[in-house]
């Protein structure tokens, strides 16, 4: 007689649990591939502003929800919603005025959620005194990332609002992403229009912020989840999947403080820990990180208004027409 497989376990039992087994063996690597679907993911720079992007990275919420993100870094808002336009990656984040300026020309493009509400810029400097009135930019230098780059048009609305004329009034230097502060430090500009962990190293070689466009700007959707039609259409699971994985993150970045500096330091490994501590601790102080995946109405209506001033778009799009708010409110009930 042979001997049971499943010592202790009757004949039906054991041929039960041997099918069991079986069934197991079969179905596993399916399970796991799924939960590891991997899919490519574009950041216009990497920046603190992104710190959610990270916190979920780390904390394994994405894949929790059964994807996994390649991640890499675009080199501008351009870029970002160039690689969504050319397929090399399902899913861009940065400003996402580069939808509607795609679909006011009749190309595709969606925005599915919210990655960063507020204006994540400063302005830097290790000269000048805090500036009170944007009318002090008068007679400066001041660097930032290039045309249509999201430091440039907040900061081209603020002096052209405030009278100054661009050239004449005030010069505005544009440099490659991320570069903004080693101009100023370097001396080729008085003040720097730039972000986290920028600012904080900045600040830790004695250099101090003197212009906040978070509160000169309010709410305001500096960067969002933007991603094709089709993607929508044909993969509405992975949309769901990022968004809810975003949302865990972005509730876990303001209630765990501590956590998302572990994240900072990992991913600016470069930094020394109190310059990103400090970074992060500027970033929650604002507000700047978004607290919820769906796109503000407010916040994209304030975005318009300036890309709408500066010319940038026509401003014939709706809000329903481009913000897709679908999987963002599914997530945000979770």
């Amino acid at each position: 007689m042979i001997g049971l497989p499943f010592p202790g376990l009757s004949r039906r039992g054991a041929l039960q649990a041997a099918g069991a087994a079986v069934l197991t063996s079969l179905t596993a690597p399916r399970l796991a591939r799924a939960a590891t679907r991997e899919v490519t993911f574009v950041e216009a720079v990497h920046n603190l502003g992104y710190i959610d992007l990270y916190v979920g990275q780390h904390a394994g919420y994405f894949e929790k929800n059964g994807i996994k993100l390649n991640v890499s870094a675009a080199g501008g808002d351009t870029q970002a919603f160039a690689a969504v336009l050319g397929g090399s990656a399902m899913f861009g984040i940065g400003d996402p005025t580069m939808v509607p300026i795609s679909v006011e020309k009749g190309g595709p493009g969606k925005v599915v959620g919210s990655v960063v509400q507020r204006a994540q810029y400063f302005g830097v400097s290790e000269t000048l005194k805090p500036i009170t009135d944007p009318k002090q930019f008068k007679g400066l230098r001041i660097v930032t990332s290039p045309d249509p780059n999201t430091n440039y048009s907040v900061t081209k609305r603020l002096l052209t609002q405030a009278g100054l004329v661009i050239g004449r009034d005030v010069q505005i230097i544009q440099v490659s992403p991320g570069t903004e502060i080693g101009a100023m430090l370097a001396g080729q500009a008085d003040v720097a229009i730039a972000y986290q962990p920028g600012v904080a190293q900045a600040k830790s070689q004695g250099a101090h912020i003197v212009f906040d466009f978070s509160n000169a700007i309010g709410p305001f959707c500096n960067t969002g989840i933007m991603v094709l039609d089709n993607t929508i259409k044909g993969n509405p699971d992975i949309i769901q999947s990022l968004c809810n994985g975003f949302q865990q993150a972005m509730r876990r970045t303001y209630a765990d403080p501590a956590f998302a500096k572990q994240v900072a330091r990992k991913e600016f490994p470069q930094l020394p820990p109190d310059v990103i501590d400090n970074a992060i601790d500027t970033e929650l102080q604002y507000r700047i990180p978004s607290e919820s995946v769906v796109v503000d109405e407010a916040q994209w209506d304030n975005l318009m208004k300036m890309q709408v001033y500066l010319k940038n778009i026509e401003g014939t799009t709706k809000f329903e027409q481009i913000v897709d708010n679908s999987f963002a409110r599914k997530a945000a009930a979770g």
